[in-house]
């Protein structure tokens, strides 16, 4: 097991996903900017080990609710609700992307955005292009910062997920690995903060039926969106498109050095390239079952 720990010493385009609950404080909802200033600093410095690096945000909707006062916005129908979530994330969105340039530059790193939709990849055009940005973002050493469009994002061509977003991007830029930062340590046998005796899993060497089913009884938090389910979508997809992933607690965000050190953090799902899996037609599947 401990050789493919010390394979992840080797990765170099790496993505890493973090939630809106790891990034705002539970008892506010207002941004926690010691918990950003320090996802940043390592972010910077595993830039600086040469390897490229790419950061899959949540907080937009929170950030603007905290903006705009809305702390217990009450929508009359989904149409109304869908506006306050598409204003809020319009305010939220330029202000997180402003504290991650304002910590980026403290580091002499360059931030970019980009913000995408279901049609990103669906559509062939919007893929190749959206593919070519992140090359070359990545080649001129910059870091992208990458989010849902929540602004224009209905229900019909949203992903409705950043831990689904992230195993997109993953699989789009061809990345080594994909680290999710959740606020649990990993995969367990059961919901841990309902059944102690849940057992946690190490590793994952096959995306098994069962182990599909296991995470669909679980939901996010009540910031974040995603649950276990969310994340075992994103394993399914990582791990055909031949990129190992990494589900960690965010509790403490020196995980991520301690990952790329090859330590023995979360629960790690082996890569097992599918030749047969179509990134396209399965982000079109998305939300109709």
């Amino acid at each position: 097991m401990n050789h493919l720990r010390e394979q992840i010493k080797d990765k170099k385009r790496i993505v890493v996903k973090i939630g809106s609950s790891s990034l705002t404080h539970r008892q506010t909802g207002d941004m926690d900017y010691i918990r950003m200033e320090r996802l940043v600093r390592e972010l910077s410095n595993i830039r600086n080990q040469g390897r490229e690096v790419i950061l899959v945000t949540s907080g937009a909707i929170a950030a603007g609710k905290n903006a705009l006062n809305m702390k217990d916005v009450r929508a009359d129908n989904r149409v109304q609700s869908l506006a306050v979530k598409q204003a809020c994330s319009a305010v939220g969105q330029a202000r997180l992307m402003m504290t991650y340039q304002k910590l980026f530059a403290e580091y002499n790193q360059v931030a970019a955005q980009i913000l995408m939709t279901k049609n990103t990849i669906l559509d062939n055009l919007n893929r190749y292009n959206a593919h070519n940005t992140f090359s070359e973002l990545l080649r001129l050493g910059a870091i992208p910062i990458v989010n849902e469009n929540d602004t224009v994002a209905t229900y019909e061509i949203e992903i409705g997920d950043n831990d689904t977003l992230s195993a997109i991007v993953a699989a789009l830029v061809e990345a080594d690995l994909l680290i999710l930062l959740s606020d649990i340590d990993g995969l367990y046998t059961d919901d841990p903060r309902k059944n102690p005796d849940a057992r946690f899993i190490e590793q994952v060497d096959e995306l098994t039926d069962e182990l599909m089913e296991m995470g669909k009884g679980t939901t996010g938090s009540s910031v974040g969106t995603g649950g276990m389910n969310t994340k075992l979508i994103a394993a399914k997809i990582a791990t055909k498109s031949d990129v190992d992933m990494i589900i960690a607690n965010s509790r403490d965000i020196g995980v991520l050095h301690r990952i790329l050190d090859g330590e023995n953090e979360g629960t790690l799902f082996v890569a097992h390239k599918d030749e047969g899996f179509d990134l396209p037609v399965f982000v079109g599947g998305l939300h109709k079952s």
